[in-house]
């Protein structure tokens, strides 16, 4: 079968975005890494899918593959993209569109520049909202990995769990060693995003991402989100911070306790196409 396809980037974490409401298409982890090859299919992150929605209270169903073929629950980026593509391919014409993953329910408004707001929901920071191991909840945690280095890394979750280390230069951590070790400590059995923050000033910090399923990326929307609140609960960060990630900047508001993250940023489409697979 041909199927239609966008391809789309949120500050150049990228993505292949697939209707599936009026084209019928079944995915497999195998078509998924296919697709996302970046040498025999299209190549992307992740593989985003528009679903009809089985929630009446929401506007769109809403799946994330990794590049692996991994399902998981959430992607800040993917969401901004989300809000474009279906506005671009007329499947509504709403400014504010509610659409729900496997991991929450989220409202992403579209602004008149182009850019989007994503609120994504209050972080979860018990260590069962990861999931991860430890008794109780702290504002940091001692990791100690395969190779014996000792890392403190706060424990969020925004939908999706997350480990965010703190370093001096965010340039020269080393994150193609450090970040699939953290990815698979056996301290977060469902895997987890390594996040390697650079704390710049209260209002901005520096960000890399190894991603659980993808590896590092060129930015991490709901990494930026929880580098932000782990930053927040160290009392590091003020309540509104410009994200830099080498893909580009993001700007996360998180007022607080028990209040959503809202994320605000670019969504841009390539080019569409045709696959057949």
């Amino acid at each position: 079968m041909r199927l239609r396809f966008s391809k789309m980037h949120g500050l150049g974490n990228d993505f292949v975005m697939i209707d599936a409401i009026s084209q019928r298409i079944k995915l497999t982890a195998e078509k998924v890494r296919r697709l996302a090859d970046r040498r025999f299919g299209i190549g992307c992150d992740q593989v985003l899918v528009v679903e009809v929605p089985e929630n009446p209270e929401v506007d769109f169903g809403y799946r994330i593959f990794n590049s692996d073929g991994s399902e998981v629950e959430n992607c800040g980026n993917g969401a901004r993209c989300f809000a474009k593509f279906v506005r671009e391919r007329k499947l509504t014409g709403k400014n504010r569109i509610r659409v729900q993953t496997s991991g929450a329910i989220m409202d992403l408004q579209v602004h008149a520049d182009g850019s989007v707001s994503v609120d994504m929901g209050i972080p979860g920071l018990a260590p069962a909202d990861l999931p991860f191991d430890s008794g109780q909840r702290a504002a940091h945690y001692t990791l100690t990995l395969a190779d014996q280095t000792r890392l403190d890394v706060g424990a969020v979750s925004m939908g999706n769990p997350h480990a965010v280390t703190v370093v001096s230069d965010v340039q020269a951590a080393d994150v193609a060693h450090l970040g699939p070790l953290v990815e698979g400590h056996p301290r977060f059995p469902q895997r987890v995003n390594a996040g390697f923050m650079q704390i710049v000033g209260r209002d901005e910090i520096n960000l890399r991402v190894y991603e659980r399923g993808a590896g590092e990326t060129l930015a991490c929307g709901t990494g930026a989100c929880a580098a932000v609140v782990a930053g927040r609960v160290q009392d590091l960060l003020d309540s509104r911070v410009k994200v830099n990630l080498p893909g580009g900047g993001l700007s996360i508001e998180w007022p607080g306790e028990g209040r959503p993250v809202v994320m605000t940023g670019p969504a841009t489409t390539v080019f569409h196409g045709q696959i057949k697979i």
